[in-house]
């Protein structure tokens, strides 16, 4: 299969930013690939608005209309699936995803988390990196495994913490590099270079170190 063939599903939950920035190197040609469907757990996302700006199939599978998650996300693989991705992007998808859901998509499924990790997995990054005084900040874009934000870093992007920072005013900063380094491992798992193997990232058959930091301003 050509890197231009591949089809790519995102998931989100809210305003889909780096959602746009995929749309942007899309339309640019430097995806490498199609995002054929944008799916969002809430009806209210404006990343469908986005979406649809774009001509993207949308769809809205609501966690609300399932007692647990077991059912919602099998009810979210079957629409997944009606368009065979070749590759499952998480951008801003705010929902805890089951093993079953997991390994269904294993090796295909990437995500962008606000943090250097394995530092601070979970939620409310920016605030618990300055009240432990970090001195840095950053993202990391990584492969989806069982683990909550565990799976292997393929990039990461860092920034220097400033005595003046607010959870927002990083927040914002950290966004401006979520929106180069996530279409970058996109573009490059589409070109077939990006791969997990072992419960481990390889790019251009070479193992990733634990970070990623390096393969931020190359290629």
């Amino acid at each position: 299969m050509t890197a231009e063939s591949k089809k790519i599903v995102v998931l989100i939950s809210g305003s889909g930013s780096n959602l746009q920035a995929l749309i942007d190197n899309q339309l640019s040609g430097q995806l490498g690939g199609q995002i054929a469907a944008v799916i969002s757990n809430k009806q209210q996302a404006y990343g469908l608005v986005r979406a649809n700006n774009a001509n993207i199939s949308t769809h809205v599978v609501n966690h609300q209309d399932y007692s647990n998650r077991e059912d919602y996300d099998q009810a979210l693989s079957e629409v997944i699936d009606t368009y065979q991705p070749d590759l499952v992007v998480l951008a801003g998808f705010m929902r805890i995803l089951t093993a079953a859901f997991v390994q269904k998509y294993v090796g295909k499924m990437l995500n962008i988390h606000p943090s250097l990790l394995p530092k601070y997995q979970g939620l409310n990054t920016h605030q618990r990196a300055i009240d432990a005084g970090d001195k840095m900040h950053g993202v990391s874009v990584h492969f989806v495994t069982e683990e909550l934000d565990g799976g292997p870093v393929v990039c990461q992007a860092k920034i220097e913490v400033t005595d003046s920072d607010t959870a927002e005013t990083l927040a914002q900063r950290i966004h401006a590099k979520e929106h180069i380094i996530y279409p970058k491992v996109v573009r490059w798992f589409c070109q077939q270079r990006l791969k997990m193997h072992h419960n481990q990232a390889w790019l251009d058959d070479k193992v990733l170190p634990v970070t990623g930091e390096l393969y931020v301003e190359k290629n």
